[in-house]
């Protein structure tokens, strides 16, 4: 069986951080310190909707967190430039070494599959957009059985909807929790840690691999893949 790969769309594929240029115009130069608190709180929305099973798709959560963003920093938005900030999320640009990777993984003979906490539409378009849509089979996304990422849940229907295997399966994402996630559910994963500053959660389970970029990723997988667990 040919190795699986599920490359998370979100901070691994896509830069989130894409949006402080249309948040320039409304917070200056408090822009990253914004996009940063807007984008923790996204996940920490999506986590606590999970452990509550009070779901809602991944566009309320950053909405709700762009609010709370905006009550943090004492900023005043109006409906019309919240829903610019929301269409800026909607045409984010993608990280400079992922269309060498993706690539890569294709010329490797990978089955490639963005896999994600956003809604299937969304990511589509996003993917559409950054022109890298072709490069996958399809978008797997959790808002298809309603819960969110690190839930085992998620990770099992990855495998059933992608026709995978755990062992022939790889998560690709910058995100440790749901690296984590991932090799806790019987899968392999690559964390991506493009900051050299970023730090892996000191736990129990660790990544499969990690690399600096995706350039470069899908030889140190089939190295990886040939070698005995």
């Amino acid at each position: 069986m040919a190795i699986t790969l599920a490359f998370d769309v979100y901070g691994t594929i896509i830069d989130t951080h894409g949006v402080t240029v249309a948040l320039e115009r409304h917070v200056g130069e408090r822009s990253g310190e914004f996009s940063r608190l807007w984008r923790e709180k996204q996940l920490e929305y999506s986590f606590r909707r999970g452990l509550m099973q009070n779901y809602r798709d991944f566009s309320i959560c950053t909405v709700h967190a762009l609010d709370f963003a905006c009550r943090y920093y004492h900023v005043s938005l109006s409906e019309q430039e919240k829903e610019e900030l929301m269409n800026a999320y909607r045409v984010l640009p993608p990280f400079q070494d992922v269309r060498v990777g993706l690539e890569e993984a294709k010329d490797a003979g990978f089955r490639l599959f963005a896999f994600s906490n956003g809604k299937a539409d969304a990511v589509e378009t996003l993917l559409v957009n950054s022109n890298i849509r072709s490069f996958f089979i399809d978008v797997v996304s959790v808002d298809e059985i309603q819960t969110f990422k690190p839930n085992p849940a998620v990770y099992r229907h990855f495998l059933k909807r992608s026709g995978s295997m755990g062992n022939r399966a790889w998560l690709i994402s910058s995100n440790p929790f749901d690296v984590i996630g991932a090799v806790s559910a019987g899968m392999r994963a690559v964390w991506v840690q493009r900051n050299s500053d970023a730090i892996f959660d000191p736990w129990e389970i660790e990544p499969t691999i990690a690399v600096k970029s995706l350039a470069g990723m899908a030889k140190r997988i089939k190295n990886k893949a040939t070698q005995p667990d």
